[in-house]
């Protein structure tokens, strides 16, 4: 197999955790980088086990990877149930780490597994983990079942929206990607990239100007779906609020910027943020005042959700070339104006974000700006409105935009018989119901609905907590408690089935 685990055995702890067999197939996960657009390697150890298991396994044009296991002898005419979870993961380190070839180093803390300084990928493989520990029960009672393994969910949702028509089979869809116990999930918000681009004529500058590189870091980040009621600091919004406070200091013409950095994902609230710029050498220490008054600021307006942040200036910084003062303010001032988190709450469903956008990835270097915003709604319209929106004050600042990558949501239907046997299950398990909920978030089966309308669909999941981050952790009891539910919902469609 391509990129084995290297020498050493890591993760091997996870071996004597229960239940053994969620715990035994995350280990080849966290063994076997798979970053987005790089879920090769995973995909081949997963075509390898169905077919050492002797199981039917096909990838459609998309990269998407299915596999099938036959029913339990006796119940071969029950419906098929589709088992669907994603196979990349989010890469977010606080140390070093190559995703390409490092494995995810874990630890048990406190009841919690984490990841040694970098995301751990529980989203979602802990949910692609049930499916594979699912295939290799002997002992579970089932009819026909596949399996659904895609790719890019992460970036782009690219593979759930190549998914080849007429290849599922299945009548019921569990997908695997929610994040709380006790919850089951009957709908999602849906989404559009608004992608902005520019390139601007960089100029040298003469000695009169200092250069300096602004930092904003010590956020916490997460999942720009799940946790953007959080109202968590994105430095893709604080930096360029320390940007606009330097513009608007300074007299005009005296601020120039050579590059930005900030964020690596666009579902990811950015944790960190950097800048250089370039000044009159006669304003660089009231600067330095000006950035240590906005770093107390921050503090205090972000004490519940992001205290550690630190807002920093250095003047160590090489002489480079930069924007003219015009476009530079140009820059600063379209960073500074573009919403962020929470648009709208629902009126349907109260406390459930509707609408938000998360400014993911804003890179300037070379004179070249390339900004990846990621709006979701509950409600399609509103996604497209708030990206026309967003387009258009890009278009009034002279920058080209245009929206990409738009995946509906899926609708829910409350009292669908899927749901009430999952209910059901639930008590059983758990001793209460679940709570029923839509999530602010793009799950797959929003797209998946819209490719495949017959399929009844539920998702649920063991308690994860700050995906999208290096705080991402998952709940040991929960990941118990998520495979009796599994286990028994698929064992009760068999033995039970819904009516047709």
């Amino acid at each position: 197999m391509s990129n084995e685990a290297p020498v050493g055995n890591p993760n091997e702890h996870l071996e004597s955790l229960s239940p053994a067999p969620i715990w035994h197939f995350f280990r080849l996960l966290c063994n076997t980088p798979r970053p987005s657009y790089k879920e090769e390697a995973i995909l081949s150890k997963i075509e390898q086990f169905a077919e050492q298991r002797g199981f039917s396994s096909e990838r459609d044009e998309g990269g998407n990877l299915l596999v099938k296991r036959p029913a339990t002898p006796g119940y071969e005419q029950v419906p098929v149930v589709t088992l669907q979870s994603h196979v990349d993961m989010v890469a977010q380190a606080d140390v070093e780490h190559d995703f390409s070839k490092d494995p995810i180093l874990t630890e048990v803390r406190d009841g919690w597994l984490w990841a040694k300084g970098t995301t751990l990928g529980a989203d979602n493989g802990i949910g692609v983990a049930g499916a594979l520990a699912v295939l290799a029960d002997d002992e579970l009672v089932h009819g026909p079942l596949e399996a659904l393994f895609t790719v890019e969910e992460e970036t782009s949702m690219g593979g759930a929206l190549r998914l080849a028509p007429n290849w599922l089979q299945g009548r019921y869809l569990l997908n695997m990607d929610s994040e709380d116990r006790g919850e089951v999930y009957i709908g999602c918000a849906g989404g559009v990239h608004v992608k902005i681009s520019e390139h601007f004529v960089e100029h040298e500058l003469d000695s009169q100007w200092t250069f300096l590189t602004l930092s904003v870091s010590g956020l916490n980040g997460g999942h720009s779906g799940v946790e953007i009621n959080q109202q968590k600091g994105s430095a893709n919004q604080l930096l360029p609020r320390a940007l606009l406070a330097v513009l608007d200091a300074l007299e005009e013409g005296a601020v120039a910027i050579a590059s930005y950095r900030g964020g690596e994902m666009s579902n990811a609230i950015t944790r960190s943020a950097s800048a250089v710029i370039a000044v009159k050498n006669a304003d660089v220490a009231a600067i330095s005042a000006q950035v240590a008054e906005l770093e107390a600021t921050l503090k205090q307006e972000l004490a519940e959700v992001d205290a550690g942040v630190v807002v920093t200036v250095s003047d160590e910084v090489p002489r480079q070339a930069a924007l003219s003062a015009e476009d530079s303010a140009r820059f600063i001032r379209l960073l500074g104006a573009l919403p962020y988190g929470v648009e709208r709450y629902s009126d349907e469903v109260p406390g459930v974000v509707e609408t938000s956008n998360n400014i993911g990835i804003v890179e300037l270097e070379g004179g070249r700006l390339s900004l990846d915003a990621m709006v979701r709604s509950l409600r399609d319209s509103a996604a497209l409105a708030l990206a026309a929106r967003i387009e258009g004050l890009a278009r009034l600042g002279g920058f080209s935009a245009e929206s990409s990558s738009f995946y509906p949501g899926w609708n829910p239907i409350p009292h669908s018989p899927l749901l009430t046997r999952f209910c059901d299950i639930h008590t059983q398990v758990e001793g209460h119901s679940p709570e029923v909920k839509v999530i602010h978030a793009g799950l797959e089966c929003g797209i998946i609905g819209a490719q495949y309308p017959h399929l009844e669909m539920i998702s649920f999941g063991p308690t994860i907590k700050g995906p999208h981050s290096p705080s991402e952790r998952v709940e040991l009891a929960a990941v118990e408690a998520f495979w009796g539910l599994l286990r028994g919902t698929i064992e009760s469609l068999a033995k039970d089935p819904l009516p047709a």
